[in-house]
């Protein structure tokens, strides 16, 4: 049956804004344009700037599909603004977008939850980098807590490699944390309208999957079917869903974790705006699903909502 797509109306696909994933979004964002239109959707792309409120009152829109990563688009920011306008909007809502955006209260609610998620320590002074050092050993993976796609991340392996990681962390702007490395295999699970998709190993030649491994290398291999036995992946998704709901994520996302050699899962984050590139996850597992991409961002723009509205 012919879905009626004039039910949603003229609507903003937003990307770019001002982010240091902006080049990421925008490619997502033409990505998602293009399905839309295929879809017979009346959709127009929206290149977020500080004048954003009077170009979406000025276009008339009916509904918003964000695809905006990082700050200003991931965090709660946009949400909230949409809210405001009363506009209906893709993915999660302002408390879980802000929630998910920092991975330090992202951790701390899971830890609350007793949701496995590697031990850390909050890097503020070189006196705290000593003392992380004692906490945690060698290697750590060294985070900003308010950016994604692994911008400003480092492997430390060497002691003093441990203020460098840091310095440039911090560069980013926010909290830095160390986390304890797992070694292991990393997964992906991708969530849609309250399902897991099948879930996605990641494999990188890089010491971690890191912004290059992501969107630039050739070798990066996406395994799916990933290989986990069908009572592991379950029982996965059973943990992966139970770390979106904790911050109150909902419509879809994508949830990162990793595996360690005794097969134990510790949790890494919530991305509650998951790219929509070529090389993106989230895709990779809808096909597997038997969604196609463009399949895949109508049933996104279906569930487009607004806790304020009527």
């Amino acid at each position: 049956m012919t879905q009626d797509v004039t039910q949603f109306g003229k609507v903003a696909v937003l990307m770019g804004g001002l982010s240091a994933e902006r080049e990421i979004s925008l490619q997502s964002g033409n990505a998602v344009l293009s399905a839309l239109k295929n879809k017979g959707v009346d959709a127009h792309g929206v290149d977020v700037n500080a004048d954003i409120v009077n170009e979406l009152n000025a276009g008339d829109y009916q509904r918003a599909f964000i695809m905006l990563h990082g700050r200003g688009g991931e965090d709660g920011t946009i949400q909230g603004l949409l809210e405001f306008m009363g506009l209906p909007y893709t993915g999660s809502g302002v408390m879980a977008s802000a929630l998910a955006m920092d991975k330090l209260k992202t951790k701390q609610i899971w830890l609350a939850m007793d949701l496995p998620t590697p031990e850390f320590a909050v890097l503020d002074s070189e006196k705290s980098c000593e003392l992380a050092l004692e906490a945690l050993a060698l290697p750590l993976i060294v985070k900003p807590v308010l950016e994604g796609s692994s911008i400003g991340m480092s492997k430390v392996e060497k002691k003093g490699e441990l203020i460098p990681a840091w310095k440039k962390a911090k560069q980013c702007g926010g909290v830095v944390i160390a986390e304890r490395w797992v070694e292991g295999d990393e997964y992906t699970a991708a969530i849609l309208d309250d399902q897991v998709l099948p879930m996605i190993k990641l494999k990188t030649t890089h010491k971690f999957y890191d912004f290059d491994a992501k969107y630039e290398a050739t070798d990066t291999q996406y395994i799916c079917p990933c290989g986990l036995l069908d009572s592991e992946e379950s029982e996965f998704a059973v943990l992966a869903k139970k770390a979106f709901d904790a911050v109150n994520a909902s419509s879809w996302g994508r949830v990162d974790f990793m595996v360690d050699e005794d097969n134990k899962p510790w949790l890494i984050e919530v991305n509650t705006v998951p790219g929509m590139t070529s090389h993106s996850l989230v895709p990779m597992a809808a096909k597997q699903a038997g969604l196609s991409f463009d399949d895949l961002t109508m049933s996104i723009l279906t569930m487009a909502a607004c806790e304020s509205c009527a």
